[in-house]
């Protein structure tokens, strides 16, 4: 039985060894077929970028060159859409000329003519909105006074009559009064001139108008601070002597007579001859409604 045994056991351990020495022979060979593939990736890899080298080179000799964009072509063309009121189109132009050529003589130009594109179509809000954006880019450019000037205007052609154009005026005369301020030389200033007038003269009419409806209503608190508003805010008021009339005896209902003679005094120092002072001794004359 022993030797029987020892037979066995060589014949087991000599298959042991035999699986041994077939795995290691085995892990050999596939490492040595992965090498091999990752040699020839990188074989690949090199000859790709040799293969891109060269094309690039090839090109460089030839000469070849990106496109590049042209200003001014772009602005005429944009010019040419407007023309056709192809507004749209335009505008698409012009904002790719304002954002490549934002330092160059065509960008300030392009911004320019949105506004102007906006204009034409009637978005007056719009249009406002690209000439502010042009003067806080552009403050001191030879054109910023157009912009500012079409601002203006935009709220001047808004004013329709006292009562209904009265917030439009307030902002036009504010636009024309910044346009006179920064650019006092301004190639618009015999046209602005008379059309500030006229929102000058919209804003006391309308102040006097408010004032007017609380003194009839005997409202005198509130009749003095409209027509001392307008004295101060407005100095030449065409109405001065009607609005000193009403202060004089709006002072004196509320009790106040010595600034009610001093006013009657201005008024008939400045006014002698108006039915102004008229009516303000007729009111002097009669007794308070307090009185009444």
């Amino acid at each position: 039985m022993g030797k029987r045994y020892r037979k066995m056991e060589r014949k087991v351990n000599g298959r042991i060894r035999e699986m041994r020495d077939g795995g290691v022979s085995l892990t050999k060979t596939i490492l040595k077929g992965f090498n091999n593939r990752m040699r020839k990736l990188r074989l690949l890899a090199y000859a790709a970028l040799i293969l891109h080298i060269v094309v690039f080179a090839g090109c460089a000799k030839k000469g070849v060159k990106p496109v590049s964009f042209d200003p001014e072509a772009a602005y005429t063309k944009a010019n040419d859409f407007m023309e056709k009121k192809k507004f749209e189109e335009a505008r698409k132009l012009l904002n790719e000329v304002k954002g490549k050529d934002a330092m160059g003589v065509y960008g300030p130009l392009a911004a320019l003519r949105i506004g102007d594109s906006y204009l034409k179509e009637e978005e007056s809000d719009l249009a406002v909105e690209e000439f502010r954006a042009f003067l806080e880019l552009y403050p001191d450019y030879k054109f910023a006074p157009y912009a500012q000037y079409q601002i203006a205007m935009v709220y001047y052609g808004q004013i329709e009559d006292m009562e209904r154009g009265y917030a439009a005026t307030v902002k036009a005369l504010a636009e024309f009064e910044a346009l006179m301020r920064k650019h006092p030389r301004n190639p618009y200033a015999e046209d602005v001139a008379p059309k500030m007038q006229r929102c000058r003269d919209i804003m006391a009419d309308y102040e006097f108008m408010v004032g007017n409806f609380y003194f009839k209503k005997k409202v005198y608190k509130g009749a003095l601070g409209r027509f001392l508003g307008l004295l101060e805010q407005f100095p030449e008021y065409k109405k001065e002597a009607d609005a000193l009339y009403r202060i004089a005896v709006s002072y004196r209902e509320l009790g106040e007579g010595e600034k009610a003679d001093g006013y009657m005094k201005l008024l008939s120092e400045k006014y002698p001859e108006s039915k102004a002072l008229e009516e303000a001794k007729k009111a002097f004359a009669a007794p308070k409604e307090s009185d009444k």
